[in-house]
């Protein structure tokens, strides 16, 4: 309870989680995870999640026969209810010690210096038009060399070279990779996941069966909250900034893909007009890969997907990010910042 509390009180303070845990001893921590786990060839958290949803449905089932056969006297309720409690402390003590406390933290607009606060609704005409061009002039190239996406080793090296790449112009600098392929990837597709971090271990893992255009800025996502990111905007921001360092026109046209699909979303509310001039001018092959991950998507719908769904954005909206699933889109307003400092998307 205390190291609960002492977190809540720390936390408070965007300035000092930055200089003391984000900037201070968080990269020491993540380090020697990758270090201690990422030579192991599979993902060493998701046998971790794996046991632990094993034992808490043993223990659920041990529970409910226990209340059959009238054997939950009120000493074993009370037992029950203290070891939940006990339980839940130490993993809010443990996630966020180990990772978490980085929701709190200034962000990744604060160390580049943005003013990602304003835009108008030219500046985001602007961006999204720009951004359905590189991803026209790009898509020839990215359709070529995409087939090599498919071998995982190709596409987890190529991300961890993306990000030594920017490191030359950002503060960001990804030492010790530890990327894997997700052991629940065909699951994920009906639970909605196209990748997620393992605080616990350390771990980036990506759904690799999701359409092979996405696979490229998924990983370089899913690495972002591996270096501190938490917040969904801002590793979309490490993502965008260490593909469009790449030189393989697979993640330049996959980093593209995804910015224009959020500009979209904010530009649809704002002006749909401007929006439906944008997309008529993509090329044919971009409707293509559109579609496809549209159909991609809908093939996998169910009632548990939407569920977690809504879950999802309740542990986004305690976690710092009020707009629940939408706060993947206020990437949107960095990248805007970004364009009017560096004249560049």
């Amino acid at each position: 309870m205390v190291f609960a509390v002492a977190i809540r009180v720390f936390s408070s303070s965007g300035a000092v989680v930055e200089k003391y845990y984000s900037t201070g001893v968080y990269p020491y921590i993540s380090a020697a995870q990758r270090i201690l786990l990422g030579w192991v060839p599979f993902s060493v958290g998701d046998l971790f999640y794996a046991f632990a949803g094993i034992y808490l449905v043993y223990s659920l089932v041990k529970l409910i026969k226990r209340i059959a056969r009238r054997k939950a006297e009120s000493v074993y309720f009370k037992n029950v209810g203290l070891n939940l409690i006990t339980g839940a402390l130490a993993v809010y003590v443990a996630f966020n010690l180990l990772w978490g406390l980085n929701y709190n933290r200034q962000g990744i607009d604060f160390q580049l210096g943005l003013n990602s606060l304003e835009y108008t609704n030219d500046d985001l005409i602007t961006v999204a038009g720009l951004v359905a061009s590189k991803m026209n002039e790009l898509q020839p190239a990215s359709e070529k060399t995409r087939p090599l996406l498919r071998k995982k080793s190709h596409l987890f090296k190529s991300a961890t070279e993306a990000y030594k790449q920017q490191s030359r112009e950002t503060v960001i600098e990804y030492r010790y990779p530890s990327v894997k392929p997700s052991i629940f990837s065909y699951l994920g597709n009906y639970l909605g996941f196209t990748g997620y971090y393992n605080p616990f271990s350390g771990e980036a893992q990506v759904n690799t069966t999701i359409p092979l255009f996405i696979r490229p800025f998924t990983t370089c996502h899913e690495i972002g909250h591996q270096l501190g990111y938490a917040k969904e905007s801002e590793a979309n921001f490490a993502g965008y900034l260490s593909a469009t360092s790449s030189n393989d026109s697979s993640f330049l046209y996959s980093v593209y893909f995804e910015m224009f699909a959020y500009s979209a979303r904010y530009l649809y509310y704002a002006d749909s007009n401007a929006l439906r001039q944008i997309t008529d001018q993509l090329s044919p092959a971009v409707k293509k890969d559109i579609r496809e991950l549209r159909e991609f998507y809908e093939g996998y719908e169910n009632p548990l997907e939407t569920a977690i769904d809504r879950l999802y954005s309740q542990y986004l909206k305690a976690n710092e990010q009020p707009s629940g699933k939408m706060s993947y889109s206020e990437v949107v307003a960095m990248l805007i910042a970004y364009y009017k400092k560096n004249g560049r998307v």
